[in-house]
């Protein structure tokens, strides 16, 4: 359309009744005389708006799944941190289940030799006093602990009080090369000295010379005088080598500890003596050894097999 003076009065005239129309519309509500123009609008223009949404609508979701992203990102972020918190408490789930595990073996040690003890904590190691296999737990004089007391665990003789402070003691291990106690033999009663050797077995000096000994037996504490320092009945190890008898007063045997000096954690002092030795009581049970299979096999003749006549 040419820009003239007409078209503008048009333009101008078409306002007007624009206006108009959008008066009376708004005055006259639900009973508005264009309602019925405004439907038929809807009616003609809905699915042309319906196609444009539908055509808008997915870069709408677009950007609101951008905008959504970085708050899944925080609800990742949050997830991995409450798993990497839910293994940490697992894993000290874990440790405090193999101290429970510790204890309870533990528990039953003094159970079967009627052990007096007060359980402790392994807080150090080292070398306080040189280069000495030596723990460092967390009990001591308030605790009625005293030198020269027996320390097992679960699984067997530990140590020997050696020094008590307030609230430690010190306690040398049965592997360390100064440390000495009487031993017996399961069964065989035979009686000898155990003394450690650092990383390497227990050496043992049996009293007779001509025992006989052989790899698996097990050895148990002989006890003390006063039962200071060393209680009767607690198991030391397991037979791993013998030498050969030499004709000696004596015999040389070296024995595995059933405990593991480098995995020391919770321990008992033994505050009591048993009333009487437990003898071997206190050993664990032996496992059952294992049968071994045998297999039969039986020939059947073929029914193919030429038959000879004796008569021929």
């Amino acid at each position: 359309m040419r820009d003239t003076r007409e078209s503008r009065l048009l333009l101008v005239l078409l306002i007007a009744i624009a206006f108009a129309l959008i008066t009376v519309d708004i005055r006259g509500g639900q009973d508005s005389p264009v309602d019925g123009a405004r439907q038929a609008a809807a009616t003609v223009f809905g699915p042309i708006e319906n196609g444009v949404s539908s055509a808008v609508n997915p870069v709408g979701n677009a950007i609101s799944a951008v905008r959504d992203s970085g708050d899944r990102h925080d609800r990742i972020a949050q997830l991995e941190h409450d798993n990497t918190e839910l293994k940490a408490k697992l894993g000290s789930d874990d440790r405090n289940r193999s101290r429970l595990k510790q204890l309870n073996k533990m528990i039953n040690v003094a159970a079967e030799g009627q052990y007096g003890i007060k359980g402790a904590e392994v807080i150090a190691i080292g070398a306080a006093q040189g280069f000495s296999w030596t723990v460092t737990i967390d009990v001591g004089a308030n605790d009625g602990i005293k030198r020269d007391m027996t320390v097992l665990n679960g699984d067997g003789l530990v140590g020997r009080v050696t020094t008590v402070g307030p609230d430690t003691a010190t306690v040398l291990l049965a592997n360390d090369p100064d440390f000495t106690v009487g031993t017996r033999m399961e069964s065989s009663d035979e009686l000898g000295f155990a003394s450690g050797q650092g990383d390497r077995p227990l050496r043992v000096e049996l009293l007779n010379g001509k025992a006989k000994i052989k790899k698996g037996d097990r050895l148990v504490t002989f006890g003390s005088q006063a039962d200071r320092p060393f209680v009767p009945g607690v198991p030391v190890g397991v037979v791993s080598r013998v030498d050969p008898s030499g004709g000696g007063l004596t015999r040389t045997i070296y024995v595995k500890p059933f405990a593991s000096f480098t995995k020391l954690d919770i321990v008992g002092v033994v505050v009591q003596a048993p009333g009487k030795d437990p003898r071997d009581t206190v050993l664990p049970r032996k496992p059952k050894p294992t049968p071994t299979p045998t297999v039969t096999v039986t020939v059947t003749p073929s029914e193919s097999a030429p038959v000879y006549d004796e008569q021929q």
